[in-house]
């Protein structure tokens, strides 16, 4: 019991404590004496830009753009331009090159779609070439045996006439013969022809 009335207690603590950061906008108040005495004419914040016109260890006579001249802590003032500026130029820089990049890429996206469509194209003509030099390659080889064929073959007579030949000496030959039988007929009897 008393452990849940001592966290009770502290709830309220632990709700009220919040982080908090310091500012890094410094305000310089700008004064029409050296000395700093009367009030500030003007107020200057980080990332304003001056020209210097005297500067010593306490007191930098300014001019500012509008051609006010006052005077400011010399403690205050940097050569260098603040994180806020440089942030808020950074900013500005990477804006202008972001919008530059979509631009490119806005006039860019058509080549690139047509680069596409054409490397598609490629690649279909590369699996056509593919096939048609695997059918080239089949051809040669068949060419090769051919060629093989017709040297092993080169001093033969093709069949056909072979074929002829021999049907033509066949006939020749069954003619010649009956010719030569009717002869030898004739010749023994005289000149006549029997049958």
């Amino acid at each position: 019991m008393q452990k849940i009335w001592l966290c009770l207690l502290l709830l309220p603590a632990a709700a009220a404590a919040e982080t908090a950061y310091v500012t890094d906008i410094l305000r310089l108040n700008v004064y029409g004496t050296p000395d700093f005495s009367g009030s500030a004419t003007r107020t200057l914040v980080s990332g304003d830009g001056f020209e210097v016109l005297v500067r010593d260890r306490l007191a930098t006579q300014i001019r500012l753009a509008d051609g006010t001249e006052g005077y400011v802590r010399s403690a205050y003032i940097v050569d260098e331009k603040p994180a806020r500026l440089i942030v808020a130029e950074t900013q500005a820089e990477v804006d202008r090159l972001t919008s530059e990049l979509r631009q490119a890429e806005e006039i860019f996206a058509e080549p690139a779609a047509e680069i596409s469509a054409l490397e598609a194209r490629i690649s279909a003509l590369e699996g056509d070439l593919d096939g048609r030099t695997a059918e080239t390659d089949s051809l040669e080889k068949e060419v090769a045996s051919l060629k093989a064929s017709a040297e092993r073959y080169a001093n033969s007579v093709p069949l056909s006439w072979s074929l002829g030949a021999l049907l033509v000496a066949l006939v020749g030959g069954f003619v010649g013969g009956l010719k030569y039988v009717d002869h030898q007929i004739r010749k023994r009897h005289g000149g006549i022809r029997v049958m």
